[in-house]
């Protein structure tokens, strides 16, 4: 522990920008086929908007996946502005159609590593020796390790000189068994653990935030984040723990609407309700009312939590108007006036 210690005070992100400059490298999940219907990949928005937060902040980024060349996304929104802006991007579109393999880089310098999500990522990046090493080789040389959503599975049992794990005793976070039961019900029977479980099993100490809300979690040079809403803010934290300050920048409608979420909800209420009532359109309506619809299915017996969950609906619901989504209003105020 006092060998550990005294690395981390040793081996500096300076010395990691000092000999890796300001190379970055994404990886990838490659086991994907068929847009996810026979088997899941990465999630591409993850992968845009880490690769957009990176460019932005002066960094070059490489792409990886295990074993290199043309990766399989699951469905995604190419209209989004983050994709729409990597796509848009003839350079760095080459770099994700001819992604670099595993192997390739595993004895490359690099100032960061950042895994992407996607269930895909619980099959191969885990069993891949070469990512390990490079985790942990980097690591080792002061750069900066951060992984979102299922990402972190590739974190679980990396072997450091120290004779420990990279995980051991660590603060992190991932895709919570709430998020899995409700939004992987496919793939579970499939996958060799959920990774919430796997995570704590490797000696991990795991938090997490509701579902789908923005949750970062930094240990020093190690970051992870929950889920696809904490992707721009792992990000940023990986160029903090770098030695940087991240650039000022906008968020997107879909990261705005998220915090609006997570601010009704444990932060300043009245303001972020304000904000919004003041101009509508600069949130992602149908996600807001998709998270209270989802937020209301799992809240169980806890009343608040429900409450939360049709006040969000009901804020969504003069603008983005679904059957459906009055049936789930009319339920949860069924339910509340059946519980005082």
């Amino acid at each position: 522990m006092l060998s550990c210690a005294l690395s981390l005070l040793i081996v500096t992100p300076a010395y990691a920008a000092a000999n890796a400059g300001n190379r970055v490298l994404l990886v990838v999940s490659g086991y994907g086929a068929d847009d996810g219907k026979t088997r899941p990949g990465f999630e591409m928005d993850e992968l845009t908007q880490a690769y957009a937060v990176f460019a932005d902040n002066g960094l070059e980024v490489d792409i990886a996946s295990p074993a290199g060349g043309a990766v399989v996304a699951d469905r995604y929104n190419r209209n989004k502005p983050y994709n729409n802006r990597f796509l848009s991007d003839a350079a760095a579109a080459a770099k994700l159609t001819s992604t670099r393999s595993l192997a390739s880089v595993r004895d490359e310098k690099y100032a960061a590593i950042f895994i992407l999500g996607g269930k895909g990522s619980m099959f191969d990046l885990p069993i891949n020796t070469d990512l390990k090493t490079l985790l942990a080789t980097t690591y080792e040389a002061g750069g900066v390790i951060g992984a979102v959503c299922h990402g972190p599975a590739a974190l679980m049992n990396v072997p450091m000189k120290n004779g420990g794990s990279l995980l051991e005793g660590r603060a992190v976070t991932g895709f919570s068994n709430e998020e899995e039961i409700l939004f992987g019900k496919g793939w579970l029977p499939s996958f060799p653990v959920l990774l919430e479980n796997g995570l704590r099993g490797s000696g991990a100490k795991f938090s997490e935030a509701p579902m789908m809300l923005s949750h970062v979690v930094t240990d020093g040079r190690l970051v992870t984040g929950q889920n696809p809403a904490s992707t721009a803010g792992a990000v940023e934290a990986m160029i903090r723990a770098m030695g940087r300050t991240p650039a000022p920048r906008q968020p997107w409608a879909d990261e705005r609407s998220m915090t609006l979420l997570s601010e009704t909800l444990s932060g300043d209420k009245a303001k972020a309700l304000a904000a919004f009532k003041a101009d509508p359109k600069q949130y992602e309506i149908p996600l807001i009312a998709m998270w209270g619809f989802f937020r209301a299915q799992s809240a169980g017996s806890d009343r608040a939590a429900l409450a939360h969950a049709v006040e969000m609906m009901e804020l969504a619901a003069p603008h983005f108007s679904r059957p459906e989504l009055v049936a789930a209003i009319a339920d949860g105020r069924s339910k509340l006036a059946q519980s005082r």
